[in-house]
Parts: structure tokens; C-alpha cells; sequence
């Protein structure tokens, strides 16, 4: 019995996860990939048995590290505002590398629906909320739900990301303009949320 290269394996999830996330083809095809990653399409075929489970496996994957990086700050042992500036920096840096990350997990999301978190990271977000309420019993928080606090951070964090080609067209932005507009953004997310 043949024993796989786990080596090339990692190399087109690695190759997949630059095309979608780095280079923003979300629609691309497993020639594409292929071509990219230096292999044969029947290679991809024999790890992966299809485009759908290649591109499964790769929004868990991506869903898990986003996840990770997440919880990390979330469950840190710090002052709420300086949590969430914390976290503003590291979905920030997360997207400089990979720019269209974000759209790839919605579009499959959209694509197949929302599979719901594992237990431990429920109890990550339920606490989460409680210390967003906390800041707004305090007054350090502006008075929101703590349901709309969360959905108006990603909101303000995502959104442009999604919509990155759409305005700089319309807007008539670079992209050096845009990273600077995303920088200040930074200190408006802030402003926006806590008094």
C-alpha cells in the first residue's frame, strides 16, 4: 500500500489557502490550484477526492485559526478596552496577510451554512459578553446589547475588507490609501464603542 506525502498534501492546502485568501480568487478551480501549487490535477484528486472537500477543508481550517487567534485575546487577562484593541490588531494583521480571508469564509458560508462552535468556544463568547455588559454596567461601554457590541466590532472590522474592491472604485482609492484608511479606522472602532 502506497503511503501518502503528507508534505504535498500541505502544499496544495497551503497553495489553496494563498489563492483564496492572498489573492482573492475564491472561484478558482482545482487546475488552478494545481498550476499554482506546481502539481498535477489528478494530484489534488487522489488527497482530496474533489474540489468540494478540498475547499471543506480548507474553511475549517481557516475557521479554526481565526478562532484560535480570537479566543487567544479573548480570554486574556486584560482590561476590556485594551482586549479589544487587542483583538482590532490582531484580525488587522490577519488581513494584511490574507486580504480576502474573510470573504472565502462567507461566501462558504452563504454556500453551505453555518456549522455552530465547538463548546469550549461558546464558553469563550458567553464570557466575552458578560464582561461587554460589565463594561456597560461600568459606563466604559456605550449602552448596547452586548449581542450588537460584538456584531457592530466584526461589523466595523469585516466590512470593509468584504467591500475592499467596491470602494476603491468607487472612491477612486489605491491600495496604499486604503491600508491607511484601514489604519485610522483602527482608533474610529475604538471611539465608536466605548465612551
Amino acid at each position: 500500500m502506497a503511503v501518502r506525502d503528507t508534505g504535498t498534501e500541505q502544499l496544495i492546502k497551503d497553495t489553496a489557502k494563498r489563492v483564496f485568501f492572498a489573492e482573492g480568487k475564491l472561484q478558482a478551480t482545482t487546475q488552478d490550484i494545481a498550476d499554482a501549487a506546481g502539481v498535477a490535477r489528478t494530484v489534488i484528486n487522489y488527497y482530496f477526492r474533489s474540489k468540494d472537500i478540498l475547499f471543506e477543508l480548507v474553511f475549517k481550517e481557516a475557521m479554526a485559526d481565526t478562532r484560535k487567534k480570537l479566543d487567544e485575546v479573548i480570554t486574556a487577562s486584560l482590561p476590556l478596552k485594551e482586549k479589544v484593541t487587542r483583538l482590532i490588531d490582531v484580525f488587522s494583521a490577519d488581513v494584511e496577510e490574507f486580504p480576502y480571508k474573510e470573504s472565502f469564509l462567507i461566501s462558504e458560508i452563504n454556500r453551505h451554512g453555518f456549522v455552530a462552535p465547538e463548546k469550549e468556544h461558546s464558553i469563550v463568547l458567553e464570557q466575552f459578553l458578560k464582561e461587554i455588559q460589565q463594561g456597560i454596567d461600568s459606563g466604559e461601554v456605550k449602552k448596547m446589547l452586548p449581542i450588537n457590541f460584538m456584531i457592530n466590532l466584526f461589523s466595523l472590522l469585516v466590512y470593509p475588507f468584504i467591500t475592499r474592491q467596491l470602494f476603491k472604485q468607487i472612491l477612486e482609492v489605491t491600495d496604499i490609501k486604503f491600508e491607511h484608511l484601514m489604519n485610522d479606522r483602527k482608533k474610529m472602532i475604538i471611539d465608536l464603542l466605548f465612551v
